[in-house]
Formats: structure tokens, sequence, C-alpha cells
């Protein structure tokens, strides 16, 4: 029974050891990169695809957009390349990252609207500053790649610069999800590593970092038993001075 205890007690510390020399790696490339950089927004810029509507313009009545739309859980007012719209909620998730559904109804002439890849290109135009042209466009599921948490269909917008910059659009809502380029999947790399991210989950919570608690457990119990072992059989013994 000891012979097995002392083997995976062995192996055990193997697996915690790695472990611990991948944290101490990420830590100090954590405390080296430049933050900013690893963001990811070398070339954002704020637009008014951004920014709340403040056009003065005369807006169909909200009690007759929600007649055509009586499923609809939530109705904000937003601006998209300057032009006012209706974002319309359909499902709702606890956060904007989580699996959402919207209709984009145009403000002023009720028409509906859907983010298309012309409509996408457009609006990561209009929030991209650098120096690249659009290379490819490409209607993307989750999970994604460069943002693991957003649950949400996506447009990605590549431009050819010199950061492989990438635009990330929401479809159902045309919302900016993010920018992405080399110097943040440089950076997410570092963090897959270091919160055991192994499975791309996005989050810490998971099996790896559940199995690796346990191993690490193991360890302590395995050690603990070890030592009582080896007292008694009188293998720790205090010189006497």
């Amino acid at each position: 029974m000891m012979l097995w205890i002392k083997k995976i007690h062995k192996w055990a510390s193997l697996l915690v050891g790695l472990q611990l020399l991948i944290w101490l790696t990420s830590g100090l490339v954590f405390n080296v990169i430049d933050h900013k950089k690893a963001r990811g927004n070398a070339y954002r810029q704020t637009a008014m695809a951004e920014q709340p509507t403040l056009a003065n313009k005369a807006l169909l009545p909200v009690k007759s957009i929600l007649k055509l739309y009586p499923a609809t859980l939530e109705l904000n007012q937003v601006s998209i390349l300057t032009q006012p719209y209706y974002l319309l909620t359909q499902q709702q998730g606890l956060y904007r990252h989580f699996a959402n559904s919207y209709h984009i109804v145009n403000a002023i002439t009720g028409e509906l609207t859907l983010v298309d890849e012309p409509f996408a290109k457009a609006i990561a135009k209009a929030t991209y500053n650098g120096p690249g042209n659009i290379k490819s466009v490409t209607l993307i599921t989750p999970p994604i790649a460069d943002f693991l948490k957003h649950k949400n269909p996506s447009w990605q917008i590549n431009f050819a610069d010199d950061l492989d910059t990438s635009v990330y659009v929401e479809q159902g809502s045309g919302r900016l999800v993010g920018h992405s380029n080399s110097d943040k999947r440089f950076a997410d790399f570092f963090f897959m590593l270091h919160f055991m991210d192994y499975g791309s989950a996005g989050s810490f919570n998971t099996i790896q970092m559940i199995l690796f608690a346990f191993i690490a457990l193991w360890l302590t119990l395995s050690g603990l038993i070890w030592t009582l072992h080896m007292l008694r059989k009188g293998q720790y013994r205090l010189k006497q001075f």
C-alpha cells in the first residue's frame, strides 16, 4: 500500500511542480508586457457607432414598435453609424456576452435592419484608425478564439496591418464586441496557461483547475501519510548535541 502511495505522491509532485513553473513564468510575463498593448486596442477609435443617439429627428413612437414586436423584453434607443435605431431584446442573458437575441429596427422608418456583411464592415471601419485595409470578413459562431466569453454569432473583420487586427461586430445587435491583434493574442496565450484554461472555456472555473486542486490535496495527504509512516519506522530522529 505504501509503495503505491509513494509512487502517486511522486507523480503528483511532478504535475504540481510543472504547473507552479508555468504560473511563475506566466506571472513574470504579465509583469513585463505592455498592458495597454495587451488589450488589443492599438488601432481602435471611438466612433459614432459606439455613442448613444443624440440626433433630434422625428422617431417612431415606442408603442407602435412594441405592437409590431410583442415578444420584446427590452427596448433601447441606440445609434449605429450616426443613425438612430431601436434595439429590441427578444432573449436576454445576464450579461451582454451571454446568449441573447435581438432585432434592430430603424427608429425613423420602422424598417427591420439586419447586420449583414456590408453593414458589419462599415461598423468595423468606423472603429478602426490603422493603416490596413479589410482583407477578409467571416461570420463566426461561438466559441470565438479572441473573445471566449462571448456567446453570440459575430462578424470577424480582418485588417491587413502589422498587428493582424481583427474587429468583431455582433450580428444580432450591431454592437462592437472588441478589437484583437497579435499583442492581445500573445497575452491571451499566457492567460490561458496561468488560469489552466486548456479547454478554452474563457474562465478559471474549469475541470482542469478542479482536477489540479484534487491533485494538490492528494499531494498533501499522501505526504502526511508518508511522514507518519516514516515516524512509525523510526526514520525521523532528533540528534542530541
